[in-house]
This record gives structure tokens, C-alpha cells and sequence, in this order.
């Protein structure tokens, strides 16, 4: 295929505490896609809420969308989690953003065929969680366990699981990672990436950031239990837990860091990937703001933010600074960004999405999308623009994982005025490198 951006939906959107968001089937050479639609985009109210899933033959590139569930409610958050299971079927997982008590799923009816599915399930949250809801789905799938497991915010907003021993036919309540006092909103913004074989490391926050002045921690869950990055045990068993607290854990970020003379604080996490036990995270924070308070001169706005980029070696963490990533994307979300993305099949290479130029540091009308890639684990970084001269927003990037001979660079466009209003198209640029070895 070309480079040329293809547009996979005309209508979509998603947050990014979902995962897998996209994958890539080898076995019919296609990329799958979820996303929620937008009253806003085409179809209107009669589309707005849509669970989707786009399915781009990598051949022909020609690409079709199919419904999981028709206006289940117009909001980002709601992006379905994808994964293939060992018989080849799809299950995809869903959830409201807190307006209800229901983690959804659907199972393909064939192997590699997502254009018909099983009817919907339900797990019921409702006592577990006190009628407070449930949000976000993320899908794990530990081979030597013949576990499958969706990491949901649920039960004092709290990062909570549930487990599943027939490849996500059924589901059943498999307890908390973490819990503490809530302050503010919620506990704990978790992103995951597993081995696929028999671990899967997190990275989490204290609170949401406007609630609270983030650091950031790493652990892993193996052999039911939770270990520090040293492979400390700080929980055992994980199944059934009442949650620990995660200030336990690996200190990755520390709220309050300096780094290239900026002070840095209220941290969230945007992304983790995992390739022969080394991993690779993008984190962003506000820049000389602490706790709302400005503390110097800032470079652009009072929210001036950045992303880092954090890397383990398989034995201890680096923090270097990645880019700026400008002022808050939404007026009522101060710690909202473009964010950022990590390639699944090469840590020393990412994309960001901002309204500042990493290779001058000059501001653009919009959003662009940036390759940037090191060679000495995230101290320098060479960048590229990806879009440019754009007349709309372009945000959100993701790499597509699946099939390390595939490279899919996922976005979307258009405009964005909150989580659950937004005209927005979705894109993908696609290489193939089959003969290339996988880094």
C-alpha cells in the first residue's frame, strides 16, 4: 500500500485506556479498528453512540465497518478492545463511560470474519460497584495461563478485573490491582501491554491530574501475583485481591522532576509497549505548574504541557524529555494532549500528535502528527512530520500491533470539541516490510 493517509471510518473516535484499540490479523491480512461515532459526523443522530469496528483489507485497500452495538451512548470512552483469540474468532469488549453498569462483549461468528457476531453479553456490575459504574475495557490474553483478562475502572473507580478461562465466552469478577481513598474523580489511569505468554506489565497514576499531582508507577502481573520492576512481590494472589495502594511500585515519574529546566507535574500516562523485556512508555505532564500555581515563565500557556519518554532496560527506568506538547487540548480538560505513541515492534521509535514543531519548536494552526526515532534510548530524538500544513486536528496516533511485518499508523481527524462531541475521520498510513527483519 501506498503512504497516502487511508480513510478507514468517516466517523469515529477513541480515547486511550482502551487496548487493544486496533490490531492486525495476519492470517486475512487485514487491520481492524474500533471507535465510537459522533452525532456530529456523518449519519448523525441516527449513527451518534455507534460501537464500531473497521476491517481495512491490506490488499485491496478497501475497508468496511461494522456495528457492535448501534447508539450505545456518543462518548469516546466507550472504544471496544479487540482481541483474536486462539480459534481465530474476535472478542471485543465495551463499556459506558460511567453511565452504566455493564462491561459488554461480543464473539465473532467466524475465524478472521468480523462482518457477523455472537449477541451481546453482559457482566453486571452493579452490586460489586454500588450503582456507580463502569468504565473502559483492556484485553490480555496470557497463553500459558489460557487466561483471558479485561482490566476495567470499576468499584470506587478503581482499576479492577475480570477473568475469563474460555477465551471470553464467559466472564466472572477476578478482583482489584489497586485501591486507596478516591481523591477527586477517580483512582488510578492504568495502561497495560502484555508478553501474550505469561506477564503483563502497567503503568498507573495516583489520581486523575487535575484532581491531583500524578506520579507515575510500573509493576507487573505474573503468576498471580504483582511485582515492583525489580520483581518484588507487592501483592499476592492478584485474583480476588481488595487492591493494594500503587505508591508500592516502581516510581517511574516522580511529580515535581526537573528536566531541561522545566519543573514537572500532574503526570498521565499515554502509552506502554513491551519487546523482549525491555519497555518503552510516553507519559505527559504540565511544565512549571505546580499544583495550579505558576511557578515560572512558561514557554507557551499556564498549561504548558510535555510528553516524556520513560525506558527500561529489564533492570532499571530512564526518564528523558520527548516534546513539548503545547497548551491543553480542550478548554474543560487542562491535561488533555494529542498525546503520543510507541511502535509495538521498535521501542526507539514513537509518533505525537501536538501543536508544536519538535524539530523547531515553532506553533502550528493545528495538530500534526511526528516520527521521531533514537538511537541512544530516548536522550536525542531525529523527527519527521508525518502531516503537515494541515486544516484540521490530527490526534491521537497509534501503531498498530499484530504483525511485525505490517507498520500501521493509526489517527484521527477533524475536530474536537469534547469526549462526546467531535466530527472526526479515521486514518491509517500502512507499510509493508515483509522481507524486513522485526527490530
Amino acid at each position: 500500500m501506498t503512504n497516502a493517509p487511508v480513510m478507514l471510518n468517516d466517523n469515529g473516535a477513541w480515547c486511550w485506556f482502551q487496548d487493544e484499540r486496533a490490531l492486525i490479523d495476519p492470517v486475512n491480512n487485514t487491520l481492524l479498528v474500533g471507535s465510537v461515532a459522533a452525532p456530529e459526523g456523518p449519519g448523525g443522530e441516527h449513527r451518534g453512540g455507534n460501537i464500531e469496528v473497521a476491517v481495512l483489507d491490506l490488499a485491496t485497500g478497501v475497508s468496511q465497518v461494522h456495528v457492535l452495538h448501534e447508539k450505545l451512548e456518543s462518548d469516546d470512552h466507550n472504544a471496544p478492545a479487540l482481541l483474536i483469540r486462539p480459534d481465530g474468532r474476535y472478542l471485543a469488549m465495551y463499556a459506558k463511560h460511567k453511565t452504566d453498569n455493564y462491561s459488554r462483549w461480543r464473539v465473532s461468528v467466524r475465524p478472521h470474519d468480523a462482518s457477523e457476531w455472537e449477541p451481546e453479553r453482559a457482566f453486571d456490575w452493579s452490586e460489586l460497584a454500588g450503582g456507580r459504574g463502569a468504565t473502559y475495557s483492556n484485553l490480555h490474553r496470557l497463553a500459558n495461563e489460557s487466561r483471558t483478562y479485561n482490566f476495567v475502572r470499576a468499584i470506587n473507580d478503581d482499576p479492577t478485573l475480570m477473568v475469563s478461562d474460555d477465551d471470553g465466552a464467559t466472564w466472572s469478577y477476578g478482583g482489584k490491582l489497586f485501591t486507596r481513598p478516591k481523591v477527586g474523580y477517580v483512582n488510578g489511569y492504568t495502561r497495560y501491554s502484555s508478553n501474550g505468554t505469561d506477564r503483563i506489565d502497567l503503568i498507573t497514576t495516583d489520581h486523575h491530574p487535575r484532581d491531583y499531582n500524578n506520579s507515575i508507577y510500573h509493576g507487573y502481573v505474573q503468576g498471580d501475583a504483582l511485582h515492583d520492576a525489580a520483581g518484588q512481590v507487592i501483592s499476592k494472589p492478584v485474583i480476588g485481591s481488595a487492591g493494594v495502594s500503587q505508591v508500592g511500585l516502581t516510581t517511574i515519574f516522580e511529580a515535581g522532576t526537573e528536566l531541561d529546566g522545566d519543573v514537572l507535574t500532574h503526570g498521565w500516562t499515554a502509552d506502554l509497549r513491551r519487546q523482549e523485556g525491555q519497555l518503552a512508555a510516553i507519559i505527559t505532564c504540565r511544565a512549571n505548574d505546580v499544583n495550579g500555581v505558576l511557578k515560572r515563565e512558561q514557554r507557551l500557556d499556564v498549561d504548558d504541557h510535555r510528553l516524556l519518554y520513560a525506558r527500561f532496560d529489564g533492570s532499571a527506568w530512564s526518564l528523558h524529555p520527548l516534546a513539548v506538547a503545547g497548551p491543553a487540548l480542550l478548554p474543560h480538560e487542562q491535561d488533555y494532549t494529542g498525546l503520543g505513541a510507541v511502535d509495538p515492534h521498535d521501542l526507539d521509535h514513537v509518533y505525537i500528535s501536538a501543536p508544536v514543531d519538535p524539530r523547531s519548536g515553532g506553533s502550528t494552526d493545528h495538530y500534526e502528527i511526528y516520527s521521531g526515532r533514537t538511537s541512544d534510548g530516548g536522550a536525542s530524538w531525529d523527527w519527521e512530520a508525518v502531516t503537515s500544513d494541515s486544516a484540521v486536528d490530527n490526534l491521537r496516533p497509534m501503531v498498530v500491533p499484530g504483525d511485525a511485518g505490517v507498520h500501521a499508523l493509526c489517527w484521527f481527524r477533524g475536530s474536537m470539541r469534547s469526549s462526546q462531541s467531535y466530527n472526526t475521520e479515521i486514518v491509517a498510513v500502512v507499510t509493508e516490510n515483509r522481507g524486513a527483519e522485526a527490530r
